[in-house]
C-alpha cells in the first residue's frame, strides 16, 4: 500500500468546552467482489440532534492488548456479520466532536469482503441508533455522505469520511 492519509480536523460545529478523553477508533472501507461497498446507516435523535447518517462500520479498540487488525476484524463481524481480508491501512483521522467533549482517532483500513453473515449489534445498536448495514457504489455513496451532510453531525462525518472513501478508491483501483 502507499503512503498513509493523514487528517486533523477540528469541530466547528459546537463551541468548544473542554476535551476530556481520547478514543482510539478503527474503521473500514469495505468492498465485495462485485465493487460495492458495505457501510452502516444509523437513525439518530439525540443531542446531536435528529438525523439518518451513513458511516463506515468500526468503533472503539478494546483496552488492553486488542491489536488495530484484530479490532478492526471484530467490529466488521459485530456490524456487519463480515469476515475479511484486512488489505491495509488508508490512514488516520484526529478529529473533535466538542458537544461530548472527546477527540477521536479514527484509523481506517482497506478490506475486502470474504463473506457475509448475522451480525452481532448490541440492543443500543439496534434500538437507540437503529444501525442497518448498508450497501452501495461509489458514487452512490459520495452522494449520500453529500446529502447527510445538511446537518452538523453528518457534516464532521462528511469531512472525516469523504476524503477517505477518495482515497480507498485510488488504492482499489491499483489492486
Amino acid at each position: 500500500m502507499e503512503n498513509e492519509l493523514y487528517l486533523e480536523l477540528e469541530d466547528n460545529e459546537w463551541p468548544r468546552t473542554g476535551i476530556d478523553h481520547d478514543r482510539q477508533i478503527v474503521r473500514a472501507i469495505l468492498f465485495d467482489g462485485e465493487g460495492m461497498l458495505h457501510f452502516i446507516r444509523a437513525r439518530r435523535d439525540d443531542g446531536f440532534g435528529c438525523s439518518v447518517l451513513i458511516e463506515t462500520s468500526g468503533g472503539g479498540v478494546e483496552k488492553g492488548d486488542e491489536s488495530l487488525t484484530d479490532a478492526i476484524k471484530r467490529e466488521l463481524h459485530e456490524e456487519l456479520g463480515a469476515e475479511v481480508q484486512v488489505l491495509g491501512k488508508i490512514g488516520v483521522v484526529s478529529d473533535y466532536y466538542n458537544l461530548i467533549h472527546r477527540h477521536n482517532v479514527n484509523h481506517y483500513f482497506l478490506c475486502r469482503l470474504i463473506s457475509i453473515g448475522e451480525n452481532d449489534l448490541t440492543e443500543d445498536e439496534k434500538n437507540l441508533y437503529h444501525l442497518v448495514p448498508l450497501t452501495l457504489s461509489y458514487e452512490d455513496a459520495v452522494r449520500e455522505y453529500e446529502r447527510c451532510a445538511s446537518t452538523a453531525l453528518g457534516r464532521l462525518i462528511a469531512a472525516r469520511e469523504l476524503p477517505i472513501l477518495k482515497r480507498a478508491k485510488e488504492m482499489m483501483a491499483s489492486l
